[in-house]
C-alpha cells in the first residue's frame, strides 16, 4: 500500500469529513492536508489503545523520534513519508508537529480536566495544531494562517469532544471540565455512570455554547481576503457545525447514542459551504 492510500484509508475515509472538505483541493494541497491528518489520527490512536499509560508513553517518544528522523530524510513510516516532502517543499512550521504530540501527551497526563482554559489548550494542540498546518498548506503566504486554522481547529475538537463524551467516557474519559460540572451539580461518576438528566443538559448547553463562541471566533478569521483559499477548513466546520446544531435540538444527549451526519448530507454541506 502506498503512503498515500495508508493516510487517506486513516484520515479520509470515504464519506468521511475530511474526505468531503478535500473534494475541490488541489492535488498536492489534499496530499498534505491528508498527511497531517492521518498524524493527528495516528497519534490519537497510539494513546486511546494502548493497554496502559507506559505503552502509550513509548508509542508517543517513538513518533517524536519518527518525525524528527523523518525531517532528517529517514522516514518509515507511511504517514512520515508522505509528511516529510510537504514539510520540505513547504518550509512548514515544523513546531506544530512535535505540538500534536504534545495533546496526545495529555491524554496520558490528563483522563480529567480542571476547568475550560486546560481544556482549550488540550484543543488548541491537537486539532489546532492539525487545523494550524492545514491552514498554512492552504496559504503559506498568509501570516495570519496558523492562528485561524488554530481557531477552527479548537471548535472543531470541542465539537467532537461533545459528539463523542459517551464513547470517551466508556474508557474513562471525561473532557468536561470539572469546575464547569461543579457549577450545574455533576461531577465525573455522574458523565461515566451515562446520567443524562437535568444538570447533563445545563452542563452540554454550557458546552455547545463555548464550541459556538470557538466558531464564531474562526468565522472572523476567516474573513480575510485568503477566504477562498481555505475552502477545506470551511467545509470542516460547516459540517461539524452543523452536526453540534442537530446535537443541541437533542439537548445535549451524546451519552447514550451517536448524533452524526449522512454521508449525502455531508456531501451537500460541503458543496454548499461559502
Amino acid at each position: 500500500m502506498s503512503p498515500q492510500r495508508y493516510c487517506e484509508e486513516k484520515a479520509a475515509p470515504p464519506g468521511s469529513e475530511l474526505d468531503y472538505a478535500v473534494l475541490r483541493t488541489s492535488t498536492d494541497s489534499r496530499r498534505a492536508l491528508v498527511a497531517v491528518h492521518a498524524l493527528n489520527r495516528e497519534l490519537f490512536e497510539a494513546v486511546a489503545e494502548a493497554s496502559d499509560p507506559g505503552i502509550g508513553a513509548a508509542r508517543l517518544l517513538w513518533w517524536r523520534d519518527e518525525l524528527t528522523a523523518a525531517l532528517a530524510g529517514r522516514a518509515r513510516h507511511p504517514v512520515t513519508q508522505l509528511l516529510a516532502p510537504v514539510c520540505t517543499q513547504r518550509a512548514f512550521p515544523r513546531e506544530l508537529l512535535f505540538e500534536m504530540v504534545d495533546g496526545a501527551q495529555m491524554d496520558l497526563d490528563y483522563n480529567r480536566y480542571p476547568d475550560v482554559e486546560t481544556l482549550e489548550v488540550y484543543c488548541h494542540r491537537n486539532m489546532g495544531a492539525a487545523c494550524a498546518l492545514s491552514a498554512f498548506v492552504l496559504a503559506p503566504e498568509n501570516e495570519a494562517a496558523p492562528q485561524l486554522g488554530r481557531a477552527v481547529g479548537t471548535a472543531l475538537q470541542l465539537a467532537v469532544l461533545i459528539r463523542d463524551a459517551g464513547l470517551d467516557a466508556r474508557r474513562n474519559h471525561v473532557y468536561f471540565p470539572l469546575d464547569t460540572l461543579q457549577r450545574v451539580g455533576l461531577d465525573t461518576a455522574d458523565i461515566v455512570a451515562m446520567r443524562e438528566d437535568a444538570r447533563f443538559e445545563t452542563l452540554m448547553a454550557q458546552m455547545i455554547e463555548l464550541a459556538r463562541d470557538w466558531f464564531a471566533r474562526a468565522d472572523v478569521k476567516l474573513a480575510q481576503p485568503a477566504r477562498k483559499a481555505q475552502r477545506p477548513l470551511i467545509v470542516l466546520a460547516a459540517i461539524e457545525r452543523t452536526l453540534l446544531e442537530e446535537i443541541a435540538t437533542l439537548r445535549g444527549h451524546t451519552l447514550s447514542q451517536r448524533v452524526g451526519l449522512t454521508p449525502l448530507r455531508k456531501l451537500w454541506i460541503a458543496w454548499s459551504a461559502k
